[in-house]
Protein backbone atom coordinates (compact mmCIF):
# COMPACT_ATOMS: atom_id res chain seq x y z
CA UNK A 1 0.00 0.00 0.00
CA UNK A 2 1.13 3.51 -0.76
CA UNK A 3 3.09 5.07 2.08
CA UNK A 4 2.48 8.59 0.81
CA UNK A 5 -1.24 8.68 1.70
CA UNK A 6 -1.76 11.27 -1.07
CA UNK A 7 -5.51 10.93 -1.84
CA UNK A 8 -5.09 10.71 -5.61
CA UNK A 9 -1.95 8.57 -5.57
CA UNK A 10 -3.42 6.23 -2.97
CA UNK A 11 -6.60 5.64 -4.99
CA UNK A 12 -4.60 4.88 -8.12
CA UNK A 13 -2.15 2.64 -6.27
CA UNK A 14 -5.01 0.40 -5.16
CA UNK A 15 -5.82 -0.27 -8.81
CA UNK A 16 -2.46 -0.48 -10.58
CA UNK A 17 0.17 -1.38 -7.95
CA UNK A 18 3.91 -1.11 -8.51
CA UNK A 19 5.82 2.14 -8.24
CA UNK A 20 6.69 2.42 -11.94
CA UNK A 21 3.14 1.81 -13.10
CA UNK A 22 1.85 4.10 -10.37
CA UNK A 23 4.07 6.95 -11.55
CA UNK A 24 3.07 6.38 -15.19
CA UNK A 25 -0.61 6.40 -14.27
CA UNK A 26 -0.36 9.56 -12.16
CA UNK A 27 1.58 11.52 -14.79
CA UNK A 28 -0.46 10.29 -17.77
CA UNK A 29 -3.84 10.59 -16.04
CA UNK A 30 -4.43 14.19 -17.26
CA UNK A 31 -4.14 12.86 -20.81
CA UNK A 32 -6.64 10.07 -20.20
CA UNK A 33 -9.34 11.75 -18.14
CA UNK A 34 -9.51 14.80 -20.39
CA UNK A 35 -7.97 17.36 -18.02
CA UNK A 36 -5.11 18.26 -20.35
CA UNK A 37 -7.29 18.65 -23.49
CA UNK A 38 -9.72 20.72 -21.42
CA UNK A 39 -6.94 23.08 -20.39
CA UNK A 40 -5.70 23.26 -23.98
CA UNK A 41 -9.18 24.24 -25.17
CA UNK A 42 -9.49 26.77 -22.34
CA UNK A 43 -6.32 28.49 -23.52
CA UNK A 44 -4.30 27.63 -20.42
CA UNK A 45 -1.08 27.08 -22.39
CA UNK A 46 -1.37 30.21 -24.48
CA UNK A 47 1.43 31.99 -22.64
CA UNK A 48 4.89 31.22 -21.31
CA UNK A 49 3.67 31.30 -17.72
CA UNK A 50 0.69 29.12 -18.64
CA UNK A 51 3.02 26.44 -19.99
CA UNK A 52 4.82 26.27 -16.65
CA UNK A 53 1.58 26.39 -14.67
CA UNK A 54 0.09 23.42 -16.53
CA UNK A 55 3.39 21.53 -16.56
CA UNK A 56 4.14 21.95 -12.86
CA UNK A 57 0.60 21.70 -11.47
CA UNK A 58 -0.96 19.10 -13.78
CA UNK A 59 1.84 16.77 -14.90
CA UNK A 60 4.33 17.44 -12.11
CA UNK A 61 1.89 18.09 -9.30
CA UNK A 62 1.93 16.98 -5.70
CA UNK A 63 0.75 13.47 -6.61
CA UNK A 64 3.83 13.00 -8.80
CA UNK A 65 6.07 14.32 -6.03
CA UNK A 66 4.40 12.01 -3.51
CA UNK A 67 4.88 8.92 -5.67
CA UNK A 68 8.55 9.64 -6.33
CA UNK A 69 9.49 10.52 -2.75
CA UNK A 70 7.27 8.14 -0.78
CA UNK A 71 6.57 5.14 -3.02
CA UNK A 72 9.43 4.58 -5.46
CA UNK A 73 12.39 2.38 -4.60
CA UNK A 74 15.91 2.41 -6.01
CA UNK A 75 18.67 4.95 -6.35
CA UNK A 76 18.08 8.46 -7.72
CA UNK A 77 19.55 7.33 -11.05
CA UNK A 78 17.14 4.38 -11.27
CA UNK A 79 14.19 6.59 -10.39
CA UNK A 80 15.27 9.15 -12.99
CA UNK A 81 15.37 6.40 -15.64
CA UNK A 82 11.82 5.42 -14.69
CA UNK A 83 10.67 9.03 -15.02
CA UNK A 84 12.39 9.29 -18.41
CA UNK A 85 10.59 6.15 -19.56
CA UNK A 86 7.26 7.68 -18.58
CA UNK A 87 8.21 10.87 -20.44
CA UNK A 88 8.88 8.94 -23.65
CA UNK A 89 5.23 7.85 -23.62
CA UNK A 90 3.74 11.06 -22.23
CA UNK A 91 5.27 13.61 -24.63
CA UNK A 92 3.98 12.22 -27.96
CA UNK A 93 0.48 11.69 -26.56
CA UNK A 94 0.43 15.26 -25.26
CA UNK A 95 1.53 16.51 -28.68
CA UNK A 96 -1.22 14.47 -30.38
CA UNK A 97 -3.95 15.79 -28.07
CA UNK A 98 -2.72 19.36 -28.58
CA UNK A 99 -2.83 18.80 -32.35
CA UNK A 100 -6.45 17.58 -32.18
CA UNK A 101 -7.58 20.40 -29.90
CA UNK A 102 -8.59 22.82 -32.72
CA UNK A 103 -10.72 20.12 -34.34
CA UNK A 104 -12.48 19.44 -31.06
CA UNK A 105 -12.93 23.16 -30.50
CA UNK A 106 -14.79 23.46 -33.81
CA UNK A 107 -17.73 21.50 -32.40
CA UNK A 108 -17.84 23.14 -28.97
CA UNK A 109 -19.01 26.40 -27.47
CA UNK A 110 -15.72 27.29 -25.78
CA UNK A 111 -17.31 29.89 -23.50
CA UNK A 112 -19.39 27.13 -21.89
CA UNK A 113 -16.64 24.52 -21.95
CA UNK A 114 -14.18 26.82 -20.16
CA UNK A 115 -16.51 26.90 -17.16
CA UNK A 116 -16.34 23.12 -16.92
CA UNK A 117 -12.56 23.25 -17.38
CA UNK A 118 -12.37 25.47 -14.31
CA UNK A 119 -14.58 23.02 -12.39
CA UNK A 120 -12.22 20.19 -13.32
CA UNK A 121 -9.25 22.04 -11.82
CA UNK A 122 -11.21 22.89 -8.67
CA UNK A 123 -12.21 19.23 -8.31
CA UNK A 124 -8.59 18.12 -8.57
CA UNK A 125 -7.58 20.76 -6.03
CA UNK A 126 -10.21 19.53 -3.57
CA UNK A 127 -9.22 15.88 -4.08
CA UNK A 128 -5.59 16.79 -3.52
CA UNK A 129 -6.35 18.60 -0.28
CA UNK A 130 -8.61 16.01 1.33
CA UNK A 131 -9.18 12.27 0.99
CA UNK A 132 -12.74 12.74 2.30
CA UNK A 133 -13.54 15.19 -0.49
CA UNK A 134 -11.93 12.83 -3.01
CA UNK A 135 -14.60 10.24 -2.17
CA UNK A 136 -17.59 12.54 -2.77
CA UNK A 137 -16.48 14.85 -5.59
CA UNK A 138 -17.12 13.60 -9.16
CA UNK A 139 -14.08 12.43 -11.06
CA UNK A 140 -12.53 14.89 -13.52
CA UNK A 141 -13.44 12.64 -16.46
CA UNK A 142 -17.12 12.87 -15.47
CA UNK A 143 -16.99 16.66 -15.31
CA UNK A 144 -15.23 16.83 -18.68
CA UNK A 145 -17.88 14.53 -20.16
CA UNK A 146 -20.70 16.77 -18.93
CA UNK A 147 -18.81 19.77 -20.28
CA UNK A 148 -18.55 18.21 -23.73
CA UNK A 149 -22.28 17.47 -23.79
CA UNK A 150 -23.28 20.91 -22.48
CA UNK A 151 -21.03 22.82 -24.89
CA UNK A 152 -21.63 20.73 -28.02
CA UNK A 153 -22.34 22.98 -31.01
CA UNK A 154 -22.49 21.27 -34.39
CA UNK A 155 -23.20 24.48 -36.33
CA UNK A 156 -19.50 25.20 -36.74
CA UNK A 157 -18.39 21.60 -37.10
CA UNK A 158 -15.45 20.90 -39.40
CA UNK A 159 -14.97 17.34 -40.57
CA UNK A 160 -11.26 17.75 -41.11
CA UNK A 161 -8.30 17.74 -38.80
CA UNK A 162 -7.21 21.29 -38.04
CA UNK A 163 -3.85 21.77 -36.38
CA UNK A 164 -2.15 24.77 -34.87
CA UNK A 165 1.66 24.31 -34.76
CA UNK A 166 2.00 26.88 -32.00
CA UNK A 167 -0.56 25.04 -29.87
CA UNK A 168 1.23 21.74 -30.43
CA UNK A 169 4.53 23.26 -29.36
CA UNK A 170 3.02 24.86 -26.26
CA UNK A 171 1.19 21.69 -25.25
CA UNK A 172 4.28 19.55 -25.69
CA UNK A 173 6.36 22.10 -23.80
CA UNK A 174 3.93 21.92 -20.86
CA UNK A 175 4.31 18.15 -20.74
CA UNK A 176 8.09 18.54 -21.00
CA UNK A 177 8.10 20.92 -18.03
CA UNK A 178 6.24 18.30 -15.98
CA UNK A 179 8.67 15.54 -16.95
CA UNK A 180 11.66 17.79 -16.23
CA UNK A 181 10.27 18.65 -12.81
CA UNK A 182 9.73 14.95 -12.04
CA UNK A 183 13.32 14.22 -13.08
CA UNK A 184 14.59 16.96 -10.76
CA UNK A 185 12.57 15.51 -7.86
CA UNK A 186 13.93 12.01 -8.57
CA UNK A 187 17.55 13.16 -8.70
CA UNK A 188 17.28 15.22 -5.51
CA UNK A 189 15.04 12.72 -3.74
CA UNK A 190 17.37 11.82 -0.83
CA UNK A 191 17.76 15.49 0.10
CA UNK A 192 14.06 16.32 -0.39
CA UNK A 193 12.91 13.44 1.82
CA UNK A 194 14.94 14.86 4.69
CA UNK A 195 14.25 18.54 4.06
CA UNK A 196 10.67 18.93 2.80
CA UNK A 197 7.35 18.43 4.59
CA UNK A 198 5.33 16.73 1.84
CA UNK A 199 2.03 17.33 3.58
CA UNK A 200 2.52 21.10 3.53
CA UNK A 201 3.53 20.96 -0.11
CA UNK A 202 0.41 18.96 -0.96
CA UNK A 203 -1.89 21.55 0.56
CA UNK A 204 0.06 24.36 -1.10
CA UNK A 205 -0.33 22.63 -4.47
CA UNK A 206 -4.08 22.41 -3.90
CA UNK A 207 -4.23 26.17 -3.31
CA UNK A 208 -2.13 26.79 -6.44
CA UNK A 209 -4.56 24.67 -8.48
CA UNK A 210 -7.42 26.76 -7.13
CA UNK A 211 -5.66 29.93 -8.29
CA UNK A 212 -5.16 28.34 -11.73
CA UNK A 213 -8.91 27.69 -11.91
CA UNK A 214 -9.57 31.35 -11.12
CA UNK A 215 -7.32 32.34 -14.03
CA UNK A 216 -9.33 30.08 -16.36
CA UNK A 217 -12.49 31.88 -15.22
CA UNK A 218 -10.81 35.23 -15.88
CA UNK A 219 -10.96 36.28 -12.22
CA UNK A 220 -7.16 36.42 -12.14
CA UNK A 221 -5.17 38.06 -14.97
CA UNK A 222 -3.82 35.29 -17.19
CA UNK A 223 -0.55 37.16 -17.70
CA UNK A 224 0.08 37.17 -13.92
CA UNK A 225 1.49 33.77 -12.92
CA UNK A 226 -0.08 33.85 -9.45
CA UNK A 227 -0.44 30.06 -9.30
CA UNK A 228 3.30 29.71 -9.86
CA UNK A 229 3.90 32.22 -7.07
CA UNK A 230 1.63 30.22 -4.75
CA UNK A 231 3.40 26.99 -5.69
CA UNK A 232 6.79 28.57 -5.01
CA UNK A 233 5.55 29.84 -1.66
CA UNK A 234 4.24 26.36 -0.84
CA UNK A 235 7.64 24.88 -1.59
CA UNK A 236 9.31 27.52 0.58
CA UNK A 237 6.96 26.91 3.51
CA UNK A 238 7.37 23.15 3.15
CA UNK A 239 11.16 23.44 3.36
CA UNK A 240 12.32 22.17 6.74
CA UNK A 241 16.02 21.24 6.81
CA UNK A 242 15.81 20.05 10.44
CA UNK A 243 12.91 17.70 9.74
CA UNK A 244 15.13 14.61 9.66
CA UNK A 245 16.35 15.38 13.19
CA UNK A 246 12.81 15.60 14.59
CA UNK A 247 11.14 12.90 12.50
CA UNK A 248 13.59 10.24 11.24
CA UNK A 249 12.54 9.15 7.77
CA UNK A 250 13.73 5.54 7.84
CA UNK A 251 14.23 2.56 10.13
CA UNK A 252 17.91 3.34 10.51
CA UNK A 253 17.00 6.62 12.16
CA UNK A 254 14.96 4.77 14.80
CA UNK A 255 17.55 2.11 15.72
CA UNK A 256 19.56 4.35 18.11
CA UNK A 257 16.43 4.88 20.22
CA UNK A 258 16.03 1.11 20.64
CA UNK A 259 19.71 0.70 21.53
CA UNK A 260 19.62 3.60 23.98
CA UNK A 261 16.79 1.93 25.88
CA UNK A 262 18.95 -1.12 26.65
CA UNK A 263 20.41 -1.51 30.16
CA UNK A 264 24.07 -0.60 30.62
CA UNK A 265 26.26 -3.41 29.45
CA UNK A 266 23.34 -5.23 27.85
CA UNK A 267 22.99 -6.37 24.27
CA UNK A 268 20.16 -7.08 21.89
CA UNK A 269 19.71 -10.62 23.23
CA UNK A 270 19.12 -9.31 26.80
CA UNK A 271 16.49 -6.79 25.76
CA UNK A 272 12.77 -7.60 25.49
CA UNK A 273 11.72 -8.76 22.03
CA UNK A 274 9.87 -5.58 21.12
CA UNK A 275 11.97 -4.18 18.29
CA UNK A 276 10.17 -6.10 15.59
CA UNK A 277 6.78 -5.03 16.89
CA UNK A 278 7.78 -1.35 17.02
CA UNK A 279 9.16 -1.48 13.50
CA UNK A 280 6.01 -3.03 12.14
CA UNK A 281 3.80 -0.43 13.76
CA UNK A 282 6.00 2.39 12.48
CA UNK A 283 5.83 1.02 8.95
CA UNK A 284 2.03 0.95 9.07
CA UNK A 285 1.87 4.52 10.32
CA UNK A 286 1.62 7.20 7.65
CA UNK A 287 4.44 9.76 7.72
CA UNK A 288 2.02 12.33 6.27
CA UNK A 289 -1.42 11.97 7.80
Amino acid sequence: MSSSQHPIALAIERRVGGDGRLLATVMCLPLVDGVFPALILAGAVGSFSGIFEVGLLVFGGSATVAVILADMDGSPREQALTVAGVGVVLLPIAALEAALAPTIASVLDLAIFERFAGLVILAIAAQTASSQLADVIPRPAVIVGFGLVASLDLNGAEFSVATDPGLVINGTAAALVGVGFALLVALTGPWLRASVDLDRFRFGSAVALGVLALSVYGLVPSDAPLSLAVLAMAGLLAFDPDRDLLFPADDAGREPENEASLPDGGDQSDAPNTVGTDTKNSDDRSPWL
